[in-house]
C-alpha cells in the first residue's frame, strides 16, 4: 500500500467492504491507525446516494452522483424465492439514443470506472445479500468493456458468481467481440433485440445501421460455441410495433433454439410507445414455443418507480 502498510491490508479492507461494512470503523482487524487515516482521506464510496425510491413490490432504486456530478441510477431487485439481483449502469447516460429506452432520451455524460460501476453493488449489499446480477442499467456495456469486466471480476467477492452475472448489449460489435474473445469466465451474454426485421430494428434501434444484425447474430454464435451458454435474446413488446404473430415468425426463423432464449418484456411506459397487450404478448409468445424457442415472459419489477426496464433516466 502506498502508505507503508503491508500489501495484505488492501485485500483485508476491501473484503470487509465487500461483505457489507458501512464504514471503515468495522474493519476490526484493520490497526486503528490506519482505520482513522482512511476515514480521513479515502472517501469509502465513490458515489453519493441522493435518492431512493421502493415500489410495491419491493424494489429499490436509487438515484447516485459521482465524485464529478454525474447522475447514475441503479437498482435492487427482491424476488419471492428468495434472489436477490441488482441492476447496475455501466455509463451515465448512454449515447446510442434507441427511441423505446428513457436512458437513451437523456445527455451522455461519460463512462462510469469499475469502482463506480461496484460501488452501485456494494450499496445495495450494505442492505442485504445480493446475489445476482444484471448490467442492463444505463448506458450500453460493451463500450465501457474494460471496466465493466473489472468491475464483473470482483463480484464474487460480494457474493454474486461470474454463472449469475448477466452482461446486456444492443450489439455493439467491437465490444462484443472482445467480450467472446477475452471474458473466460462464464459470464451470460444477454442481446437486446426487439425487431428481426432491418428496418424496423434500424428504426428503434440506431445502432443497426452501424452494425447490422446478422453481424451481431454470428458473434453471439461464437459465444455459445466457445462457452457453450446460451445467449439471452431481450425483446421489449411494443403495441403495433413488433407484436405481430407474423413477426414472432420472422424471430422464429432468425434464432437457433439451441443457442437463444428469449426474454419477452412488457413495455415500461417511457412515453414514446404504448405497451402490447396480454393477449398480443401470449399469442406472441405461443409463436415461438411453436418453433421450438424456449420462451418466458419477464416478470416486471419496480414500474411505478420507473425503476423496470427501459425506465432509467435520471434528471440532471
Amino acid at each position: 500500500m502506498e502508505r507503508g502498510e503491508p500489501a495484505f491490508r488492501a485485500r483485508q479492507v476491501w473484503l470487509w467492504t465487500a461483505r457489507g461494512a458501512t464504514g471503515y470503523d468495522e474493519m476490526t482487524n484493520v490497526p486503528a491507525a490506519l482505520r482513522a487515516a482512511l476515514s480521513e482521506d479515502v472517501p469509502f464510496s465513490t458515489l453519493a446516494p441522493e435518492h431512493q425510491a421502493r415500489a410495491r413490490d419491493g424494489t429499490v432504486k436509487v438515484l447516485f452522483r459521482t465524485a464529478d456530478g454525474h447522475p447514475v441510477e441503479a437498482v435492487l431487485m427482491r424476488y419471492r424465492d428468495g434472489r436477490r439481483s441488482v441492476c447496475l449502469s455501466s455509463q451515465s447516460g448512454c449515447p446510442l439514443t434507441c427511441t423505446f429506452c428513457a436512458t437513451g432520451q437523456m445527455r451522455f455524460r461519460r463512462n462510469l470506472s469499475a469502482s463506480e460501476i461496484l460501488d452501485q453493488a456494494l450499496h445495495f449489499r450494505r442492505v442485504e445479500p445480493i446475489d445476482h446480477c444484471v448490467f442492463m442499467g444505463m448506458g450500453e456495456p460493451m463500450l465501457n468493456i474494460d471496466e465493466v469486466v473489472a468491475a464483473a471480476r470482483q463480484l464474487p467477492d460480494i457474493g454474486v458468481t461470474p454463472r449469475r452475472t448477466t452482461v446486456s448489449t444492443v450489439g455493439w460489435l467491437p465490444g462484443l467481440h472482445r467480450f467472446v474473445d477475452e471474458v473466460e469466465e462464464p459470464i451470460r451474454l444477454a442481446l437486446s433485440l426487439h425487431s428481426a426485421e432491418p428496418a424496423l430494428r434500424s428504426q428503434l434501434m440506431p445502432v443497426n445501421d452501424l452494425y447490422p444484425l446478422d453481424a451481431v447474430l454470428a458473434e453471439c454464435r461464437r459465444y455459445f460455441e466457445l462457452r457453450r451458454r446460451k445467449v439471452f435474446v431481450e425483446y421489449v413488446m411494443l403495441g403495433g410495433v413488433n407484436d405481430r404473430v407474423e413477426q414472432a415468425r420472422a424471430l422464429a426463423e432468425l434464432l437457433d433454439r439451441k443457442i437463444f432464449k428469449v426474454n419477452l418484456i412488457p413495455y415500461n411506459p417511457t412515453g414514446a410507445f404504448a405497451g402490447s397487450s396480454p393477449k398480443a404478448i401470449a399469442a406472441f409468445e405461443a409463436e415461438l414455443r411453436r418453433h421450438g424457442i424456449p420462451t418466458t415472459v419477464r416478470l416486471t419489477r419496480g414500474r411505478d418507480i420507473a425503476a423496470a426496464c427501459g425506465q432509467l433516466a435520471a434528471a440532471g
